[in-house]
């Protein structure tokens, strides 16, 4: 059977008792009109309380009017733009390695995002402000961390071995709370007698950095020499540690083979008491052998289940293959929450990437996130990646054409975005141009020049009914400001015939009060249009000083 949904969040909003007032609504292209009526719920009352004096207007994609967010929207239509062009010449091996680097731009956009962001929730001087702004740098980081997680399990589609060494540097990137440890530590006086050295070995052992871990065991060894013994034993293991390097030709039966004889070698260190002087040193070594009940311990260091999953499978399995990954995630979570909370929506999120199901990561994305930018740009992607091919819905469209008429939807409500909807629509080839045909008449012509923007868009595209429609519109507005020779340019180039009538009544009624025509040049330079009507044609002749006589003669001949 299929999935249900879900019933939908409900929105509050201030000032409204829809418990008390029955609501009146009207949706526009982007938002929508509420206000309340002057209708009691309650049936058996008379009496009618003055309705609401306001009206609300609830916009569906109010992420568009943000303005660090539509630097998101401007930098991503140009990674989007050049990703359908170069797609006939995707082939082979290129094409895996085009199609990254384009994740990897779309991330980098994300990331730049997220940064001027975070200064600018330091900087506000508003506490609310400062919270909205820290909220939205969360939802920016969870947008790149699942984005970074597709593109290794989707995209990169990185094999046994790789696969690990990926994930680390994915935990890596997003669990960096451990480098400004790092950097208070080490910037005291005495490293090894700081109240968080220990935190801070234990979290590089766990994110398997190695390498500095051992160097922070020197400085406890040199500070500390009755462990010194222990600190170079622990050392070794650290550096003997087998891991596939990128370059490295050692199959995975060798790494395998390697990575056993090493753990043997942590078990004896560890049945002989090696480490019992030292609790931490032993922790350590527990950790490295893979141990569950060790790695709980250290929940706080962990601060997450993934975190908790990519250090399971380094110390347990690092050769672990893709189709293993979803037993592992579940198995790390459930452990990681152990029954005292729920999975949140990014929980959910991860755990449907890691068992390899697509369209539920999507599904998800579009329930959790407050816009269409993320699931729009990434689902196009993946169909790049030719992974969503048997993926269509029931009304009309595929879930990418869907999604991308969703996001342009959205870029139309705003002032000066929907400049980029229109490429939006342009790539989806089966309600593309109806969509922008019917999104494009809505479009507020609020000047001149926004109103030659459009039209010059329309005609590119051949929407003839739109440029006439358009062309009206100007014409009236030039008449009601009584610019006869702006409006007659327009019901010109509309091809209205009637409006072009009534606009050259207009001048004739002119003369007859003036004397003398307005916008002269204008008319004895209309050429083959002043054929459009008769009334025109003979504004032109009688503009020009012909005779009527002559004018029908000329029109008989």
């Amino acid at each position: 059977m299929e999935e249900l949904d879900c019933e939908p969040a409900i929105t509050w909003i201030p000032g409204v008792n829809s418990k008390k007032k029955q609501m009146c609504f009207d949706w526009g292209p982007g938002e929508m009109l509420l206000c309340e009526t002057s209708f009691s719920k309650k049936v058996d009352t008379s009496e009618k309380v003055p309705s609401c004096p306001f009206i609300y207007i609830v916009r569906k994609d109010v992420d568009v009017y943000s303005q660090i967010l539509r630097k998101l929207f401007n930098e991503s239509h140009g990674i989007f733009i050049g990703l359908q062009r170069i797609e006939e010449e995707l082939t082979g091996k290129s094409r895996k390695a085009q199609l990254v680097r384009v994740s990897k731009n779309y991330r980098s956009v994300i990331r730049a995002c997220m940064e001027e962001m975070h200064q600018v929730a330091i900087a506000a001087k508003d506490p609310a402000s400062g919270r909205q702004f820290s909220s939205q740098v969360s939802i920016l980081s969870a947008m790149e961390l699942i984005w970074n997680l597709c593109e290794i399990l989707f995209i990169e589609v990185a094999p046994a071995g790789p696969l690990l060494l990926h994930l680390l540097d994915w935990v890596r990137l997003h669990v960096c709370e451990v480098d400004s440890l790092s950097a208070d530590v080490l910037g005291s006086e005495n490293p090894s007698k700081h109240e968080s050295f220990w935190n801070l070995v234990t979290v590089l052992v766990l994110q398997g950095r190695l390498d500095e871990a051992r160097q922070m065991l020197s400085k406890e060894a040199d500070a500390n020499p009755s462990c010194a013994s222990m600190c170079r034993i622990l050392g070794d293991l650290m550096r003997t540690m087998p891991i596939l390097s990128p370059g490295n030709t050692q199959t995975l039966t060798e790494l395998e083979l390697k990575w056993q004889h090493w753990r043997e070698e942590c078990e004896r260190h560890l049945q002989d008491s090696t480490f019992a002087a030292s609790p931490r040193l032993e922790a350590l070594c527990k950790i490295m052998l893979g141990d569950e009940a060790t790695l709980l311990e250290h929940k706080e260091l962990l601060s997450n289940w993934y975190h908790f999953l990519v250090t399971r499978l380094l110390y347990s399995n690092p050769t672990v293959k893709p189709i293993d990954l979803h037993f592992y995630a579940q198995s790390s979570l459930d452990m990681f929450l152990g029954g005292e909370s729920s999975p949140e929506p990014l929980d959910n999120i991860l755990m449907a990437a890691f068992e390899f199901d697509i369209h539920q990561v999507i599904k998800e994305c579009s329930i959790a996130l407050s816009n269409w930018w993320f699931v729009a740009h990434l689902t196009d992607l993946l169909d790049h990646c030719r992974l969503l091919q048997s993926h269509n819905l029931y009304f009309g469209s595929n879930m990418r054409e869907f999604l991308l008429l969703e996001y342009a939807s959205g870029l139309f409500a705003h002032h000066s975005l929907w400049q980029l909807g229109v490429d939006y629509f342009d790539y989806c080839p089966e309600l593309g141009r109806v969509s922008l045909e019917l999104h494009i008449e809505r479009i507020p012509l609020n000047t001149e020049q926004k109103a030659l923007k459009v039209l010059r868009i329309c005609e590119q595209r051949q929407m003839t009914e739109q440029v006439r429609s358009i062309c009206k519109i100007l014409a009236m507005k030039a008449v009601r400001n009584n610019r006869l020779g702006s409006a007659l340019s327009w019901s010109i180039r509309a091809k209205d015939a009637a409006f072009a009538t009534l606009v050259s009544d207009r001048f004739l009624r002119d003369y007859c009060e003036r004397g003398c025509f307005s916008d002269l040049d204008l008319i004895d330079n209309l050429g083959p249009a002043m054929m459009l009507s008769d009334r025109l044609t003979f504004l032109v002749y009688h503009s020009a000083g012909i005779s009527p006589d002559l004018l029908f003669l000329k029109v008989c001949l």
